[in-house]
């Protein structure tokens, strides 16, 4: 918001109060008062006062009270004295300048527009009218990225900061706390340089948590879009990179929509047909009878594209003792893991049955 908002609203104030009032920024200096001298000044004690508390705080002869929530101070409003009429000049101006923060937001911010779009919270007939008033650029290259941050963050500013700070270009891209724990990044991309670092990008917020703050962190990455109306299409792409991940590339922490393969196919099936194919596939309990160390070759054998050779030489086993086991595997579930297509079916099942098993409330 423009500090000439708030200096309208002093003014408006000082003749009701008579005495000296103004508002702290987020990093305790005076952006407006009634007094112009001071504005310029840092009340950096006063504004950690608050913070701690979360409360009205008398500091120095001056009563301040926060104007934003527990987890993100945004303004402090502050009324010369600490007797009653302080108090309530501060509570009232607080008040007073939360309403127009709201109003503001809702009609100039970027940000908050960027979030309604991602959440579906505006009619797609307003966007481009929206962008208009805001001057927002609605045909450019855009992608969606969803931090999930674990552990319970709740109060924490770190999540949204780490962000925040590795893209701190907020005329470009747009830093959007969803919940504790989530937060969406919409990265324009300029150019070539930023094409090609989609993958990147997502990298640098996971390491940054983990060595700097020693946050774990995943990252999903929604599909490039070219229009500010499909920002919520990439949103809720990143959200299903996220989920599949967490299903089949349980040690990736960056996933890209783009890159799911199958397995987001299989994600996107019910469970009651994903049973009856796994019943197909493997009957009468054959999964259930092959062990660790034959699943651990089965996976071996695809991870080596089905060369027996190269598998063996990574097993640390003997050739003919890998045959043995394909022969065995064979002999149990009917499929020879040599021929592409019965590897391929085999190859599937695994992941439907590693899709089934991680959602046990739907069967």
């Amino acid at each position: 918001m423009s500090s000439k908002l708030f200096q309208g609203l002093i003014y408006q104030m000082k003749e009701a109060v008579d005495r000296t009032v103004g508002v702290l920024d987020d990093k305790g200096v005076v952006i407006a008062c009634s007094t112009l001298s001071r504005i310029g000044e840092s009340h950096r004690d006063a504004l950690d006062e608050v913070s701690y508390s979360f409360d009205t705080a008398i500091v120095n002869g001056f009563t301040y009270k926060p104007v934003g929530s527990h987890a993100r101070i945004e303004y402090v409003v502050f009324a010369e004295g600490s007797d009653e009429k302080a108090k309530s000049a501060a509570a009232m101006l607080s008040i007073t300048l939360a309403s127009i923060k709201t109003l503001y937001d809702e009609k100039y911010d970027k940000t908050n527009f960027i979030k309604n779009i991602i959440l579906d919270n505006i009619l797609p007939s307003d966007i481009y009218i929206k962008s208009k008033e805001l001057h927002f650029d609605a045909e450019i290259p855009r992608v969606v990225y969803l931090a999930r941050f674990a552990g319970n963050n709740e109060g924490s500013t770190i999540p949204f900061d780490i962000v925040q700070n590795l893209f701190p270009d907020r005329a470009k891209d747009y830093v959007i706390g969803v919940s504790e724990n989530d937060i969406v990044l919409v990265k324009e991309l300029r150019n070539a340089v930023d094409m090609r670092n989609i993958d990147n990008y997502a990298k640098m917020i996971v390491d940054t948590a983990e060595t700097e703050f020693l946050i774990k962190a995943t990252v999903g990455i929604g599909t490039v879009v070219s229009t500010v109306k499909d920002l919520a299409r990439s949103f809720k792409d990143a959200q299903v990179a996220l989920e599949v991940g967490k299903v089949f590339d349980t040690e990736k922490t960056t996933i890209n929509y783009e890159s799911l393969g199958i397995g987001r196919l299989i994600y996107q099936l019910p469970t009651t047909l994903c049973e009856m194919f796994l019943q197909e596939v493997f009957k009468k309990g054959s999964f259930e009878a092959l062990d660790q160390e034959t699943l651990t070759t089965i996976q071996t054998f695809f991870e080596n594209n089905l060369n027996v050779s190269e598998t063996s030489r990574k097993l640390f086993v003997h050739r003919n003792t890998l045959v043995y086991r394909l022969e065995k595997i064979k002999k149990v579930t009917g499929l020879d893991l040599r021929e592409f297509d019965n590897a391929i079916t085999f190859k599937v099942a695994l992941m439907v049955k590693k899709y089934v098993t991680s959602k046990p409330m739907m069967y």
